[in-house]
């Protein structure tokens, strides 16, 4: 079978739809089986002027043509389903759709958006939901549509971390003795950092370190937030880490924590990060919120909480200080589910036994 890939975005551009699609497709049973067409030389996107997806039209009926798919999979339903449905008029071609999270949130928000999105959904053959939120919320708009849709979770892969990195971090930021409590992700508003650090400031056991890897909009204003805390000195920003430090810090942490939450339709489409922490052993804290849901079950693999709320916040972290023996319990539980149900060849083998 033949397939291509249409999206905006494709390694090298950084994110986690990206990272998705690559490790998919990398995954995937049938070598070269794949196309990706994708706008990293603005194939598909002009830069300025009206409908500025006019390209895509183009693009997708020379692919078609070219290279002949028995399936096209759009990877994002705005601005590549209606070019879609317009290149179908000139080389028709078989398609489905992937659907993350806020692409399908926003989609929703105007009547032309939701008609051109319904339109789509429903010429569509296939429908990839990334996780169970996101499916409900299709299925509330079209009900109908549930015949066409598969739930394929993100796959998660560990490396190995460096006991160099680990050794320097302790001696940097006076680690030694102390719990690590650790999160990472781009500093937006969404990833609800703002609360861990309210809540950090409730937390009864004092012997810990807090570290906080990522840059983002928001960097300015969580550390004048965590200024203001009277452990100021226990939180720590360590800026953008590489791959082999992320996992150096996600082995050397006993806690890993990320409250995201739901900010008008902008939500955690699913959290590969917990699982990669799950994967080196340790418990997460997450918020209940968008498609966390899937990735993080309540007792078995680490707590869910509130998270506008710092004090239930507060309450899981000492929760999980104060109970050494359930965080290793849930760290092992969540390493094994995490190495079961969400391999990427798991995942890739999902969708290729529905196409065949």
């Amino acid at each position: 079978m033949k397939l291509l890939l249409c999206t905006l975005d494709y390694p090298p551009r950084l994110g986690g739809v990206a990272t998705y699609y690559e490790n998919l497709i990398k995954s995937w049973p049938e070598a070269g089986a794949w196309t990706v067409l994708d706008n990293n030389q603005e194939a598909l996107l002009t830069k300025t002027g009206p409908w500025r997806w006019r390209r895509a039209i183009a693009a997708l009926i020379k692919a078609n043509r070219l290279n002949k798919p028995d399936l096209i999979f759009l990877g994002q339903i705005l601005p590549l389903g209606p070019a879609a449905l317009l290149a179908n008029l000139f080389s028709p071609f078989k398609f489905g759709v992937f659907f993350h999270g806020m692409d399908l949130t926003f989609a929703l928000k105007t009547p032309r958006k939701r008609f051109l999105t319904g339109l789509t959904c429903r010429r569509a053959k296939i429908i990839v939901c990334v996780n169970s939120h996101v499916k409900e919320i299709l299925l509330a708009a079209w009900p109908k549509l549930a015949d066409k849709i598969i739930l394929l979770h993100p796959g998660a892969t560990a490396i190995a971390s460096d006991s160099k990195i680990i050794e320097a971090f302790h001696q940097s930021y006076d680690l030694n003795g102390k719990k690590i409590i650790f999160s990472i992700g781009r500093l937006v508003k969404r990833k609800g950092f703002d609360q861990v650090i309210r809540a950090l400031n409730l937390v009864d056991n004092k012997d810990w370190r807090y570290l906080l890897a990522g840059d983002g909009p928001e960097a300015a204003s969580l550390k004048n937030l965590a200024a203001q805390s009277p452990y100021a000195k226990q939180i720590i920003f360590t800026g953008s880490l590489t791959e082999k430090e992320k996992w150096s810090c996600l082995n050397l942490c006993d806690i890993f924590i990320t409250t995201s939450r739901d900010l008008d339709g902008d939500f955690e489409g699913f959290g590969i990060v917990y699982l990669e922490a799950n994967l080196m052993g340790k418990p997460v804290i997450a918020g209940a919120s968008g498609g966390v849901a899937d990735a993080v079950i309540p007792g078995v693999n680490g707590l869910l909480v509130d998270p506008e709320n710092p004090t239930a916040i507060a309450a899981a972290i000492m929760r999980l200080l104060n109970n050494p023996e359930e965080a290793k319990r849930l760290g092992r539980a969540g390493k094994d589910r995490a190495e079961r149900d969400f391999s990427w060849a798991g995942q890739a083998d999902k969708l290729y036994k529905k196409l065949i």
